[in-house]
């Protein structure tokens, strides 16, 4: 049974409205699971209009492959730590742009074929002119449409390099490849293959099509995202998964005016927008122009020599440290990457209620690149249960600092670290930070003694009006706990 075009265009629509108003949900705290609902349904009615579309082939080959996905997705989802949700995001993210590269490859592949065998090119591209085969007859091969080629041939290009870049950020949030990997001329390097990538891209656009040519392009389209990716530092991951973000969506987005596919025009245009507007904001809290986001060596360290630090780390107990905080007027606890780590998220709310039940007014302080993506903090907040309204972004809690008692960083260290505004040597220097360090009294709750993520040693731990409570976080949040009921029994 053939459905009617106007129905299946109906889904589209009400489908691009879900995409649109999920997203639109996903902007507070407060609706983001339900925004993500709708966002599910307006996907799965797009999937289904398009089995249902009357040319559509091969229905039992996607399903089972769509089916495949879904369980795939299901498991991971439900197993994959909070902790690892980063290089999740990252790994599913280039799988949508290496979606998006197959369909131009096979596209272009499957034209090449038709150049060799002189067999008249299906109308795969739909820009493509529908006459052409009655003014030159049936075995006449039809010149792809110069609009449709192009934006098949920069959708390939641009769902390459989110698809190679995108493992690549795996691999390194994952631990498997150390974190930055540079070499002289590395910038020349990368120019000279990307330019290559975009002559071949000409070449193909103009009509020249053939298998070599196109198995060339893709090659160095995909070394041109391992090559970008390859020196990026981890202080930066998270503007580097936001921009690898809207890269999928505008390779879905091209890929869908190529086929004429509405649902893959809206989805990638709205996945793309949202993913150039959020890495404008972490460009922005990183201290970096989208152009050096771009084209800039990330994560590479500022010229001259780094400042020297004085003093030492003071150590602290956990009895000492609950006490400073149990009889404070204001405590704003800073919680990082090593609080996920120590899946502490829990133990960290119980000891702030415990505060509050106290008479203490509490407060969480975010970062916008806290963790290793963008949000990573507040999913971990709201996981544990924290009111919203008892979570405050770095612009609005940066003047509580003076007047705050005790500031709790729980396993925050780079988005701390006072060198951003002090040392111009500094890898980090310009980037905006919490002002923890104005606080009257500063308790870093950390494992060691070592560096932070971007591997810069934190000026704050020194400070005279720091102390320091090693160990695991979770444990550390026990302790505190423990001390606590102590004062209070």
């Amino acid at each position: 049974m053939a459905w009617p075009q106007t129905l299946i265009d109906a889904c589209y629509f009400i489908a691009a409205l879900l995409f649109i108003l999920g997203l639109k949900r996903m902007s507070s705290p407060r609706t983001a699971r339900g925004g993500i609902v709708w966002a599910g349904f307006g996907m799965l009615l797009a999937v289904v209009a398009t089995l249902l579309l009357p040319d559509m082939q091969n229905r039992g080959l996607i399903i089972a492959a769509v089916l495949v996905g879904v369980a795939a997705a299901w498991w991971s989802g439900r197993r994959v730590a909070m902790t690892a949700m980063p290089q999740m995001v990252a790994l599913y993210n280039g799988m949508g742009g290496g979606a998006a590269a197959a369909i131009g490859a096979s596209e272009l592949v499957s034209h090449a074929r038709d150049l060799v065998a002189g067999a008249p090119a299906p109308n795969t591209f739909p820009l493509m002119p529908e006459s052409w085969s009655q003014l030159h007859g049936a075995a006449a091969v039809a010149p792809l449409s110069p609009v449709a080629l192009a934006l098949g041939v920069l959708g390939a290009l641009i769902g390459s390099v989110s698809f190679s870049g995108s493992l690549i950020a795996f691999a390194k949030l994952q631990g498997w490849l150390d974190r930055r990997f540079v070499f002289p001329g590395q910038q020349v390097v990368n120019l000279l293959v990307l330019a290559a990538a975009l002559l071949m891209g000409v070449a193909l656009g103009s009509g020249h099509i053939t298998i070599a040519l196109v198995c060339a392009f893709f090659v160095l389209a995909l070394l041109f995202g391992l090559l970008m990716t390859l020196p990026i530092g981890g202080a930066d991951m998270p503007v580097v998964i936001s921009l690898y973000n809207a890269f999928t969506g505008l390779a879905v987005a091209f890929e869908g005016f190529v086929l004429q596919n509405e649902a893959m025009i809206i989805a990638g245009m709205v996945v793309g927008a949202a993913g150039t507007l959020l890495t404008q904001l972490m460009a922005k809290a990183m201290n970096r122009s989208i152009g050096n986001v771009l084209f800039g060596n990330f994560g590479a360290a500022a010229g001259g020599a780094a400042q020297a630090i004085s003093g030492s780390q003071k150590p602290i107990e956990a009895a000492d440290a609950a006490v400073m905080m149990a009889y404070a007027e204001r405590v704003v606890i800073v919680p990082g990457y090593g609080m996920a780590v120590a899946q502490a998220q829990h133990k960290v709310w119980e000891f702030a209620q415990v505060l509050i039940a106290r008479g203490v007014k509490v407060k969480f302080a975010i970062h916008p690149v806290a963790g290793r993506m963008p949000g990573h903090m507040n999913v971990l907040l709201a996981e544990a249960g924290v009111p919203y309204d008892l979570i405050v972004d770095m612009e609005d809690i940066n003047p509580e600092f003076p007047v705050t008692d005790v500031a709790l960083v729980i396993g925050a260290n780079d988005v701390v670290n006072p060198v951003a505004k002090t040392d111009p040597s500094s890898p980090i220097y310009g980037m905006p930070i919490l002002d923890v360090a104005d606080a009257k009294q500063v308790i870093v709750v950390k494992r060691g003694k070592g560096t932070g993520f971007a591997g810069i040693e934190n000026a704050l731990f020194y400070a005279d009006n720091a102390r320091m409570l090693y160990g695991d976080g979770q444990a550390a949040a026990g302790q505190l706990v423990a001390e606590l009921k102590t004062l209070d029994g």
